[in-house]
């Protein structure tokens, strides 16, 4: 009973339905090419909001990280690509406008060559895409965690 000798309702207690917790995977690149001064990288860029960030994407229904990764760095950059090693992955959280899931991905990366085509033909996810030396790389890209998966990967392919 409460204090007015009524019944508690039981609604008085929150009853917010449980969010939903969505788990997310893509697949990615670093795409490098020796330089006149060094390596070079290719980053996707967008004008606004500003954004540097390497070639990943979503898997298609029965692919493979491998091809996802190398089908989704070659839809953005416009290159024709060969796989290396994987690089390892980033997991981060984000929020889903659209129905409020909490959204938990993981974003595997393998080293990448290109060995053809041109970032001229890039589909329209970037407004940008190009080559740049690799210090102006890195400190143009968006994401600490993405600046982390070069610096490694770089590292693995002079090993």
């Amino acid at each position: 009973m409460g204090v007015s000798g009524a019944p508690r309702s039981p609604l008085s207690i929150s009853m917010a339905p449980p969010r939903l917790t969505v788990t997310l995977e893509s697949a990615g690149g670093v795409v490098r090419r020796p330089g006149k001064s060094g390596v070079e990288i290719v980053l996707c860029g967008r004008r606004s909001p500003r954004l540097w960030a390497l070639p990943k994407g979503t898997p298609e229904p029965g692919e493979t990280r491998e091809q996802t990764a190398l089908r989704e760095a070659s839809e953005e950059t416009g290159l024709e690509l060969a796989l290396g090693e994987l690089i390892g992955s980033i997991e981060y959280w984000f929020s889903r406008p659209e129905d409020g899931a909490r959204c938990h991905k993981a974003v595997y990366y393998y080293l990448m060559s290109a060995t053809g085509g041109d970032t001229a033909q890039h589909d329209g996810e970037f407004d940008e895409v190009g080559w740049f030396p690799l210090r102006e790389a890195l400190a143009l890209m968006t994401y600490q965690n993405e600046v982390g998966v070069v610096e490694k990967g770089l590292a693995m392919a002079s090993s």
